[in-house]
């Protein structure tokens, strides 16, 4: 039988009783109470603010939670709910085992704020598990459209972006390198090239989107590849693919042999 992590529900004290603590102990030191609406905090105590000035290692676990809450509810702000979310979770330990149905027993907490907190967590706990020395591993152009695809699909404008890889073929880095219109005449192959010589990277795939959502490539994307190719292969540099991206999914251009193959793709 499934055991809920929140703790059985409490009468709430009375106004004289609030903070008191068994007998025999002091009452905890009381903070003052937010105010109702985060609006009325000044800017630096607002916790969306103060991870943009400061980072988000010096928010408390509360101000991270208001952060993935977003609002408040009727007579309480944001900052209160996430507070009162740990409480009723027993801290974030407990959190980090609750339920989105769980999470929705808590007054002011509704489907999608409860979804938002667990996935939020979940990309937490998957990350910690990584060995530090885990990389993207590349064995099919869909690794590339898996790992940034869903970036650039539904961009308003162009952009290319390079990614190195291994001689193991774990993602390095991905440069992001040209925004706007990507054709032979503006851009420069040794712009493309710059990313792998300088990290020293023998392999390199280069992505861009199209935003007309279409990834059947233009003969200007043709071009494009066949200069990479010859200019990388004289830096021994291996130009493995170049993917173009749309709303309507993705083409390989080494698969269809187009910019790769001179006796295909014109």
């Amino acid at each position: 039988m499934h055991t809920s992590v929140f703790p059985p529900a409490r009468g709430r004290p009375a106004a004289g009783d609030r903070g008191a603590g068994s007998p025999g102990e002091s009452a905890p030191p009381q903070r003052a109470p937010y105010s109702t609406s985060i609006r009325e905090l000044p800017s630096a105590e607002r916790p969306r603010e103060r991870l943009l000035a400061l980072g988000a290692s010096s928010l408390t676990n509360s101000e991270l939670i208001a952060i993935l809450l977003r609002t408040g509810v009727r007579g309480e702000n944001v900052l209160n709910l996430a507070g009162r979310l740990l409480t009723a979770c027993c801290g974030l330990r407990g959190l980090l085992h609750a339920s989105v149905p769980e999470i929705c027993t808590l007054k002011g907490v509704n489907e999608a704020k409860a979804a938002q907190v667990v996935a939020a967590l979940e990309l937490g706990r998957r990350a910690a598990s990584m060995a530090p020395e885990e990389r993207a591993l590349i064995r099919a152009p869909e690794d590339i459209y898996n790992l940034i695809g869903a970036e650039l699909a539904h961009q308003a404008q162009e952009k290319l972006c390079v990614v190195l890889l291994s001689t193991k073929q774990e993602v390095l880095r991905v440069h992001h390198v040209y925004q706007g219109t990507v054709n032979s005449a503006s851009v420069r192959i040794a712009e493309v090239l710059r990313p792998a010589i300088k990290e020293n990277s023998p392999n390199f795939v280069v992505v861009h989107n199209h935003p007309s959502g279409d990834p059947t490539p233009s003969p200007e994307d043709i071009r494009i590849t066949r200069r990479l190719v010859a200019s990388a292969a004289t830096m021994d540099i291996d130009l493995q693919d170049h993917l173009v991206i749309g709303s309507r999914g993705f083409v390989s251009m080494k698969q269809h042999g187009l910019g790769f193959d001179e006796s295909a793709g014109g």
